[in-house]
């Protein structure tokens, strides 16, 4: 497997991926975490845009998809907890593999940790895959943090 930019041409997969992880968070006790068509089209468009959008690529097959950034995150500037230091850090959103690809998820959040020695991330509650993803790759559950909209999510960190 390997990791690489998205480019426009990926976008109907990318929107298949997601598609398949609203499917598969409702069945597994997460129905609320991305309502409706989320992430829009638009925002994977200006992620792509912006260079921060990439997926894992097994064999030309697309197996996930994942935004990455070292930036400040502006909802995790006030955070209900504390984070495990104010250091630079890398920023991943909008995780998700294709049906078949398991394992997929893990591979891009250790890429993304060996891209950068400090990472946040975010999830629902009742996102309990993610959660037990984080646990396993060492992550610290620091708090709870709100997006723009006012839904609540868990963050967590590694270091």
């Amino acid at each position: 497997m390997e990791v690489r930019k998205t480019i426009h041409k990926d976008i109907e997969a990318v929107m298949a991926i997601y598609a398949y992880a609203r499917t598969f968070m409702k069945e597994t006790g997460n129905p609320n975490q991305w309502k409706g068509n989320h992430p829009p089209q638009t925002l994977i468009e200006a992620d792509i845009e912006a260079g921060c959008s990439y997926v894992c690529v097994n064999e030309n097959e697309i197996a996930a998809v994942f935004y990455f950034n070292v930036e400040e995150e502006s909802t995790y500037k006030k955070i209900q907890g504390k984070w495990l230091n104010n250091e630079t850090y890398g920023v991943v959103h909008r995780i998700a593999r294709e049906q078949n690809a398991k394992g997929a998820g893990e591979y891009a959040l250790k890429w993304c940790m060996r891209q950068h020695p400090n990472i946040r991330i975010d999830t629902h509650i009742d996102n309990a895959p993610m959660f037990n993803l984080l646990e396993k790759l060492g992550f610290t559950r620091c708090g709870t943090v709100w997006l723009e909209n006012g839904d609540e999510r868990v963050a967590f960190q590694w270091v």
